[in-house]
C-alpha cells in the first residue's frame, strides 16, 4: 500500500471556505486513493465538503494531508498544488 503524507499551509484571504473545500473534494475524488486532511487532533475525509468546513482552517493554518492508496503520491501533489496556488484565488 503506498502512502503520501504532506503538509500543507492555507494561504488564501478566505481559508478552507466553502468554495475551496468543494475544489479540494472535487479534486480528491479524481484519485483512487483515501485522502485525510488533519488539523491539530482532527482528522476528516478529503472528500467530505462538509468535514472539511468543519475544521475551520483559516489563513495560516497548517494542515496534513495523508493518502493511501495506488495513487497516493499523485493525490498529495494534486492537493499540495491547490494549496499553493491559493485555490485559484486572488
Amino acid at each position: 500500500m503506498n502512502v503520501a503524507e504532506a503538509t500543507v499551509e492555507v494561504r488564501n484571504r478566505l481559508g478552507l471556505h466553502l468554495r475551496a473545500a468543494s475544489t479540494l473534494a472535487e479534486t480528491v475524488g479524481k484519485f483512487g486513493a483515501t485522502v485525510s486532511i488533519t488539523h491539530g487532533k482532527t482528522q476528516v475525509n478529503a472528500r467530505s465538503v462538509t468535514s472539511l468546513i468543519m475544521l475551520g482552517a483559516g489563513k495560516g493554518t497548517k494542515l496534513k494531508v495523508k493518502a493511501e492508496g495506488a495513487d497516493a503520491r499523485e493525490a498529495v501533489a494534486a492537493v499540495r498544488a491547490l494549496f499553493d496556488n491559493r485555490f485559484g484565488e486572488e
